[in-house]
C-alpha cells in the first residue's frame, strides 16, 4: 500500500508564519469551523463540505488560506484531498488550539 501523497508546496521555502498572520486567517467564521471539524481528526473535503454545507468553490478558497498559513495540510487519497491540522496546531480537548504563538479558545 502506498503512503498517501503530501502537498505542502505551498509551505516549502516559505518563512513560518507570524502569529498576526495565523490569527488573521483564523479571523473567518468558515475558517474556524473547518478547523473545528479537523479538531476531530482528518478529513476529505466532501465530508468538511457535508457538515459545513457551503459552496464547493468557497470551502476551497478557505481551505487554501489555511494551508498557505501551514495551520492545515492536505493528503491525495485517491482522488479525493485529505485535509488535516498540521503537527504544530494542537488540540486542547475539545475547547480550543494550540498555535505554538497562542492559544484560541472556543465557546
Amino acid at each position: 500500500m502506498s503512503q498517501p501523497e503530501t502537498d505542502n508546496s505551498d509551505a516549502i521555502h516559505r518563512e513560518p508564519p507570524s502569529c498576526a498572520e495565523l490569527l488573521k486567517a483564523l479571523a473567518d467564521e468558515t475558517r474556524l469551523a473547518i478547523v473545528r471539524v479537523l479538531m476531530d481528526g482528518p478529513r476529505r473535503v466532501f465530508e468538511i463540505n457535508a457538515t459545513l454545507d457551503i459552496e464547493q468553490s468557497l470551502l476551497s478558497h478557505h481551505l487554501r488560506a489555511l494551508r498557505e498559513t501551514g495551520i492545515v495540510y492536505s493528503n491525495r487519497d485517491g482522488k479525493a484531498m485529505r485535509y488535516a491540522l498540521s503537527p504544530h496546531v494542537t488540540s486542547l480537548d475539545e475547547s480550543g488550539i494550540n498555535l505554538g504563538c497562542c492559544r484560541l479558545t472556543f465557546r
